[in-house]
């Protein structure tokens, strides 16, 4: 075993688990509902894969399907018939739901124009909420779900795919554990060839190319990755100013949209540099991590080099699987919900994601007007 895989193995163990649960009588499956099918991610909470590590809703113990609400009938219809779902599951409002189906939490799965309704239906109903990436299309609607969370008493989380990633639960511990200094740069990489190019469904084409649905193009589609997870490592600090640059460089395939953005965050003692694109050659979720004695970069969901202090060179390893519940979205939501873990800090928690929705008003406004937005933003 070399030095580095031992390394991220004693973390490994020294992350706080949730008090375990009896076995002899495990906690019932956790109730859940998705709220619109046309996010192209739905498929991940359904069936499983990369989104969902631990499996779908459709076969895991865990957790049980109650209801879809979707206005439009035939595209339910259209899901139920791949993945035989009983038509018992179909609802047409969040209120007809809430009234025969009884969900403890759902799974938002719309424009992100439409969260702010969403969450604000859930909020006195005391229906919690999950929701795809990002929180909001504006840091007003951001702050207008962070009140009516509050006065719902509900719980709003934010679901991103690299929150599971082994890689990078690896470098926030490292980071926690001044294993390389304080972070005094961080560099994120995250994009695809675009939704044209991989042939994302004619439903999250329309979301992810109109930026009154989705906010912008890639610069809120991947933008969010790296704003999320550095100010969950600096623990909510939020930077100082925000510059940034948009570019049309496909604008046959996407004429009113952004395809390329680059964001500057500058913080009191760091800088973070987000690069998201729909012009990658290849998919892309990459972050690098820069102490003031080493570096930590995760790149793929599994593995990670580091160059400790001293160091002539980086060391790579396959980083292990993160404990329960921090491996999975739907382990995280039952036990955000339940009260076993706080999530006040974590990349999926509410406090983060407004940090985040700020930002990227922020850079939307630097790249329309040419100039540096400071924070924070007039609300």
């Amino acid at each position: 075993m070399n030095k580095l895989r031992a390394l991220l193995l004693s973390l490994l163990t020294a992350v706080t688990r949730p008090a375990a649960a009896d076995p002899v009588t495990p906690p019932p499956p956790l109730k859940v509902a998705i709220v619109g099918l046309t996010h192209g991610h739905v498929g991940g909470f359904l069936s499983g894969g990369g989104l969902v590590p631990a499996g779908g809703l459709l076969t895991r113990p865990d957790a049980r399907l109650v209801g879809i609400v979707e206005p439009d009938r035939a595209l339910f219809d259209r899901y139920a018939q791949r993945l035989h779902l009983s038509p018992d599951l179909y609802f047409s409002s969040i209120e007809e739901l809430a009234a025969k189906a009884h969900p403890e939490a759902v799974l938002v799965c719309t424009a992100t124009s439409e969260h702010t309704r969403i969450v604000e239906q859930c909020a006195p109903l005391g229906i919690h909420v999950m929701m795809e990436k990002p929180l909001a299309v504006s840091y007003r609607d951001a702050l207008t779900i962070q009140a009516a969370a509050e006065r719902g008493k509900i719980h709003v989380l934010v679901n991103y795919e690299t929150s599971w990633y082994r890689s990078v639960a690896a470098a926030q511990r490292l980071l926690d554990q001044n294993a390389f200094g304080p972070v005094v740069k961080a560099v994120f990489r995250d994009g695809h060839q675009g939704p044209k190019l991989i042939g994302v469904s004619p439903e999250f084409f329309t979301i992810l190319t109109d930026p009154k649905l989705n906010g912008a193009g890639a610069l809120y589609d991947f933008g969010c990755y790296g704003p999320d997870i550095l100010t969950a490592l600096l623990h909510g600090e939020k930077p100082l100013s925000v510059t940034a640059v948009t570019r049309q460089f496909q604008p046959d395939a996407y004429p009113d949209a952004d395809d390329e953005a680059n964001i500057l965050l500058n913080y009191r003692h760091a800088v973070g540099i987000i690069e998201a694109s729909w012009n990658w050659p290849y998919s892309l979720k990459q972050m690098d991590l820069y102490g003031q004695t080493g570096s930590a970069r995760s790149l793929d969901p599994a593995m990670l080099a580091l160059r400790r202090p001293g160091a002539g060179k980086e060391e790579t390893s396959s980083t292990d699987p993160i404990p329960a519940p921090y491996d999975d979205p739907l382990h995280y939501l039952a036990a955000v919900i339940r009260g076993e873990i706080s999530e006040e800090n974590s990349v999926s928690s509410l406090k983060t994601n407004v940090t985040v929705s700020e930002i990227l008003d922020a850079a939307r406004q630097s790249a329309q007007t040419g100039k540096t937005v400071n924070l924070p933003l007039k609300e």
